[in-house]
């Protein structure tokens, strides 16, 4: 299945204490592991910088990591970016045979 990276930024007002943070994590895994079973999480990370969430996780298509997408945008009144990954050594694999610097 294809990795997805999803970035996702939550705005001020969907969360008044912390500790809520963890309560809107356990909400929104429920949702996406009820509305996308093929989703499988391989890693959530909090970041510094413009963003306070990078998520790793493998979907069967664009279609269920945007479903995915929406799901956390609708709970945690939330901004998110999505991105398709490419393993490195299945990316290597792929350039492999491509053709040198155009002449």
């Amino acid at each position: 299945m294809p990795v997805f990276v999803m970035l996702t930024r939550i705005s001020p007002e969907a969360v008044r204490a912390p500790k809520a943070l963890e309560e809107l994590e356990k909400q929104v895994m429920a949702r996406i592991r009820e509305q996308c079973p093929t989703v499988e999480w391989l890693g959530s990370y909090a970041v510094l910088g413009p963003h306070d969430y990078v998520d790793i996780f493998r979907a069967d298509g664009v279609e269920t990591a945007t479903k995915v997408s929406t799901l956390i945008r609708t709970f945690g009144h939330a901004q998110t970016e999505i991105w398709a990954a490419t393993e490195w050594d299945r990316f290597k694999d792929l350039i492999r045979d491509l053709p040198g610097t155009a002449p």
